[in-house]
């Protein structure tokens, strides 16, 4: 299964649209999310075994985003993604909420 696979997956019952990268929805809340890192996580007898992807997911809101956050965070936490870091964001020039979630799935080749 792919990486994008295991996001779309995992996010499917939160109830908004969730799309890789851009978004082509003009309503909000909305989600999008993209692989910043992939790179091996565990290797034997020289060959990767293990790859990391480090997936960030961006929740874009015109007010509070907190219990999509929570809901992300539950879902991702379900499908054994590792959570990373989070952070809140403020886009001035579209007056949208921003709320960066970052997590790790690890995936056996």
């Amino acid at each position: 299964m792919s990486i994008n696979k295991y996001v779309t997956e995992a996010l499917k019952d939160i109830g908004i649209p969730v799309s890789f990268q851009i978004s082509k929805n003009e309503k909000y809340p909305y989600i999008t999310f993209f692989t910043y890192l992939d790179r091996g996580t565990l290797h034997s007898d020289d060959e990767e075994k293990v790859t990391g992807y480090f997936i960030q997911i961006d929740i874009w809101s015109k007010n509070d985003y907190t219990d999509i956050a929570k809901e992300v965070h539950q879902s991702m936490l379900t499908a054994n993604f590792i959570k990373q870091r989070y952070y809140d964001l403020y886009e001035k020039d579209t007056k949208v909420y921003h709320k960066v979630m970052r997590f790790l799935k690890e995936v056996e080749k």
